[in-house]
């Protein structure tokens, strides 16, 4: 009979046989040798003995199965193990991912640009714990004190702020994590010259440029693929891109008065601004009035001798007085008045001058903070939105930054050179340029206090004319930016018009905050769009084309009352039904109004 009907151990069983004999002294190898198995699996046997007795005697009860217990064993805190299990056991979603989502929702990846900014030695080394999956590839595992992480990310950037402030001269250094979208708005930006190569640089720069020409000359001409070649290309490029980064030299006088904000980059890498001037560390010019009384120059008019002021208006010239005198304010006044109308009418038939000169005032204005005035009253105003969360580090505010970088350091650095620039500047350059500048003046925000009827409604036009669209542009609704601030009812009719009536009963039991990281999961790539973010077809429908293909157009909205408006501009506020019971914004309207 024990021959015939022997009935296999359960895995517990030999679980808890390593953990014996590991507790009796025998090494991981010594077990993994005795039982004919890999090391690897001896250190995965024994971290899920190492799971809560009360979940473990569960398993042994075939209450749970072995995905389960591997997915609790990533971490060794059993009390929030058990609580897990008490949570997830009252549910419908028992899944191995939504256990591990479960337990390390307060912890940090080890991929996060804090952590490997920091990196995981010196978390560990002042007492950090990391958390580390043995069933699933974990990145690198889960840091379980983010205080601790946050305090060693301001201890080193702070050190490392104060390092370059006394290594390069810089008058003020500020650090911080992250800095808002638009925490340069107001201040001059200079920038400095890159260094030239020196004679054995410049040589080595040829002869590798040279080399990498002729190798990829000849790969192009071969018939098969070659590893060795294509790593040596790589190698060469390399090279040259080391000798093209060259560090930028700044003048010492802007620098005496200039500053840098240091910040950590989207990999973990230092992120240095350098070249920011504040309104109060300006340099002082003797020759204009405004430095000697605070007033804008343009209040005294015309920059006139002082004796023409003391003539005053309505002087008239002496004809037996010898000496020239000023001319009066009033004749100076009508004389330029006339030019300025010829000037206008010059320039209405020239219209290639005319765009260079809208071009210079808008450079003026987005370039040179302080610099010298257009004769052009064109106003650029580029409106911040520094108090939305993350919008930095989103790919195209990253793109506007790297423009403005570039036209920053091909720009003349004194404005009064930007016009002769611009005049020598071919005319793709010119629109590129023209188009950059006119880009930051875009406003399509939609206001508590200020609904913006027809601005949003020029938005719209706007959007059909590039052919843009929010999903095709990468866009997609998660816990931070949509999900997790909307009510339960919201999150349910997102995933319902995304993936389906079926799809939004699989979440409708969870919690409000669980729901959102579920919905997340599932709408992912699917193309869905919240209202704000959808085209309209000109007459105030929606248009379903932009939602996805899963979207049906009898659940897109209804037809708003003005036809040139957005359905959701129309809309009054919903109450949420979430377990705070505030409104979906979390004030009232008239609240909002009041606060602001």
């Amino acid at each position: 009979a024990e021959n015939l009907q022997r009935v296999s151990l359960h895995p517990l069983d030999q679980f808890r046989a390593f953990q014996t004999l590991h507790e009796q002294g025998l090494g991981e190898e010594e077990i993994a040798a005795r039982f004919f198995v890999s090391v690897a699996t001896v250190r995965q046997r024994l971290r899920l003995a190492s799971v809560s007795p009360r979940l473990l005697d569960l398993y042994a009860e075939d209450e749970m199965t072995l995905e389960q217990i591997m997915a609790f064993s990533i971490t060794n805190d059993h009390v929030r193990q058990e609580q897990v299990w008490d949570t997830i056991s009252r549910s419908h979603s028992r899944e191995p991912y939504y256990i591990r989502r479960l337990l390390t929702e307060t912890a940090i990846r080890a991929s996060d640009r804090r952590a490997v900014y920091v990196g995981i030695e010196a978390y560990e080394a002042a007492g950090g714990v990391t958390m580390r999956d043995l069933f699933d590839q974990d990145q690198g595992g889960w840091l379980q004190d983010p205080a601790l992480l946050e305090q060693l990310v301001m201890e080193k950037l702070k050190t490392d702020a104060e390092a370059v402030q006394v290594s390069e001269g810089w008058k003020w250094v500020e650090a911080a994590f992250d800095f808002p979208y638009g925490h340069t708005s107001g201040l001059r930006r200079f920038y400095g010259e890159q260094a030239e190569m020196t004679e054995d640089e410049l040589a080595r720069y040829d002869a590798t440029r040279a080399e990498y020409d002729k190798l990829d000359a000849e790969y192009a001409e071969a018939s098969e693929y070659s590893d060795a070649t294509e790593q040596k290309l790589e190698e060469l490029g390399s090279e040259l891109d080391r000798l093209n980064e060259r560090p930028y030299v700044f003048d010492p006088q802007e620098v005496a008065c200039g500053g840098v904000f240091v910040s950590l980059g989207a990999s973990g890498e230092l992120k240095i601004e350098r070249g920011f001037v504040r309104a109060e560390d300006e340099p002082k010019d003797e020759t204009d009035p405004s430095a000697d009384d605070g007033n804008d120059s343009s209040d005294h008019g015309s920059e006139l001798p002082a004796a023409q002021a003391a003539g005053g208006e309505g002087t008239q010239p002496d004809d037996e007085d010898e000496t020239i005198k000023a001319l009066p304010d009033r004749l100076v006044l009508d004389l330029t008045a006339t030019r300025t109308v010829a000037m206008r009418n010059a320039l209405a038939n020239n219209p290639v001058i005319a765009f260079i000169a809208v071009l210079h005032a808008f450079v003026l204005k987005t370039f040179y903070v302080y610099g010298s005035d257009s004769c052009l009253e064109v106003t650029l105003q580029s409106a911040r939105f520094s108090q939305t969360p993350g919008l930095g580090e989103t790919v195209w505010a990253k793109e506007i930054d790297q423009r403005q970088e570039g036209w920053g350091q091909d720009l003349p650095k004194d404005p009064y050179d930007l016009w002769d620039f611009l005049i020598r500047l071919d005319e793709v350059s010119r629109q590129a340029l023209f188009a950059h500048c006119a880009s930051l003046s875009v406003n399509a925000v939609v206001e508590p206090w200020n609904k913006r009827t027809r601005a949003i409604a020029h938005a719209e036009q706007l959007i059909r004319s590039i052919g843009f669209d929010m999903a095709e542009t990468g866009w997609t609704p998660t816990a931070d930016n949509y999900l997790g601030r909307v009510t339960k009812a919201r999150i349910l009719q997102a995933v319902r018009e995304a993936k389906g009536d079926q799809a939004a009963e699989l979440i409708g039991h969870l919690k409000k905050a669980d729901m959102a990281r579920e919905a997340e999961r599932l709408m992912t790539g699917c193309g869905w769009l919240p209202e704000p973010l959808r085209m309209t077809n000109g007459e105030g429908i929606i248009d379903s084309d932009a939602v996805g293909d899963a979207v049906g157009s009898d659940e897109l909205g209804a037809i708003s009352e003005a036809q040139d408006l957005p359905a959701f501009l129309l809309e009054e506020p919903e109450t949420s039904d979430d377990d705070t019971g505030d409104t979906e914004s979390g004030i009232g309207d008239e609240h909002l109004a009041a606060a602001e």
